[in-house]
């Protein structure tokens, strides 16, 4: 009896990983499974093996790198330091944690299927991989929002700069909530079930093959973030459509009192409020109802005319940033797709089947998808925002920075 025991774990703890029934073993606390009739894969060659354990090192370098270098321009320039920035820099934080601590610890287990670093170490990889990739996809979901509604509530954008409303408690939720999704599953699972499924060798959650769990988790980590990003992102491009429409009418009339108090409601960070607005054009007008001599007139339809112009030019100024806006949001958005979705599907799949319909080899190409993800986030910000670029160029090349300074200084 011992003997046939013992030698169903041995066939229990095969490298096919989420497998069909579960059953406690007596006295012990782990878990007796139906191994799956997937055969497991075979092992690397010396050069394939090389190969992939340089490209695993170069993305963790370069995620640590250019993580760390957002980090590191938002705390040199003052000029990042605004409200919106500090959700790129939550992201930053994630991003880094990722490449420095996740994929070290998961290489030497990719390479070799083996897990050597005990049990502790591996509820602890586990908490923090979960961990980071959450918070990371929950702050893509924040800066969308936040530029949502810088460019649709761009009103009531500025109006909540007060305490209320302060970003690190917004960056402080995020953590709270993306630690909820995952990691007391992660921590209590086994204890709550009465066994655990995982053999000492290997190093995967607990709840890997439990479908129900998988999809709900899913849908609050990825679907829902993906169809909220896509929301405001719609709604962006709808409201500069509309304001683009707006502004070739505005361009072809002439501007009316009232359309151009209303306008100015419209475009908060322009230095002037609507009240400012309506009380310069009835001084304007004054004026014209007053004075009857003609310099006075001319000047009075001057000035007016003046107004109305500084108003159309800062009108589209301002839709300029928020096309920028716009690019940056949907590029990140859309790298973020792209990285999540195969992975997201596959493990759903994968659990709804208990691992036999899908290869190893093809969730693992996913499973390293979402870690590019953060090797990728850096570089789309020097792509789509000046204030990044410049901040990097500063830090990496100081005196082409200083050639650059000195040369807007006569222009502007």
């Amino acid at each position: 009896m011992t003997k046939e025991i013992s030698s169903q774990r041995e066939l229990s703890w095969t490298r096919s990983m989420h497998n069909g029934t579960v059953e406690a073993l007596p006295a012990t606390g782990m878990c007796n499974r139906t191994v799956s009739s997937q055969p497991s894969n075979p092992p690397f060659s010396l050069g394939v093996l090389v190969l992939l354990a340089v490209l695993m090192v170069l993305l963790a370098l370069v995620t640590i790198l250019g993580n760390a270098l957002v980090i590191l321009a938002f705390i040199l320039d003052r000029n990042l330091r605004h409200r919106s920035n500090y959700f790129f820099l939550n992201l930053a934080i994630s991003d880094f944690a990722v490449g420095a601590f996740c994929i070290p610890l998961y290489i030497p287990y990719g390479l070799t299927g083996k897990w050597h670093l005990g049990r502790s170490l591996c509820k602890l990889w586990l908490v923090m991989d979960y961990l980071l990739c959450t918070a990371s996809v929950f702050n893509i979901v924040l800066i969308s929002y936040d530029r949502f509604l810088s460019v649709t509530k761009a009103v009531s954008y500025r109006v909540q700069q007060g305490a209320a409303s302060s970003p690190v408690v917004k960056m402080a939720a995020i953590w709270v909530l993306a630690f909820l999704l995952y990691c007391p599953a992660v921590l209590f699972w086994e204890h709550v079930a009465g066994c655990s499924v995982v053999a000492e060798d290997e190093c995967y959650a607990e709840f890997f093959s439990n479908w129900y769990f998988l999809l709900c988790a899913s849908t609050v980590e990825f679907f829902v973030p993906l169809v909220s990003v896509t929301y405001f992102n719609v709604h962006i491009f709808r409201d500069i459509q509309k304001r683009q429409r707006r502004g070739s009418v505005s361009d072809g009339e002439p501007a009316k009192s009232g359309g151009l108090s209303w306008r100015a409601c419209l475009l908060p960070r322009q230095g002037l409020s609507s009240s400012e607005t309506e009380d310069s054009v009835s001084s304007l007008n004054r004026p014209w109802k007053l004075a009857g001599s003609s310099p006075t007139r001319t000047n009075s339809i001057t000035l007016k005319n003046d107004v109305s112009a500084s108003f159309r030019a800062k009108s589209r100024s301002k839709l300029q940033r928020d096309k920028k806006i716009a690019k940056s949001l949907a590029i990140i958005v859309c790298i973020f797709a792209i990285c999540w979705a195969p992975y997201t599907l596959l493990m759903i799949i994968r659990g709804a089947c208990q691992g036999t319909c899908v290869h190893n080899s093809l969730y693992e190409i996913t499973f390293w998808l979402l870690w590019l993800n953060s090797s990728l986030n850096p570089f789309l910000y020097p792509l789509c925002h000046m204030r990044f670029r410049m901040a990097f160029v500063k830090i990496l090349c100081p005196q082409k920075f200083a050639t650059l300074r000195s040369g807007n200084t006569p222009s502007s």
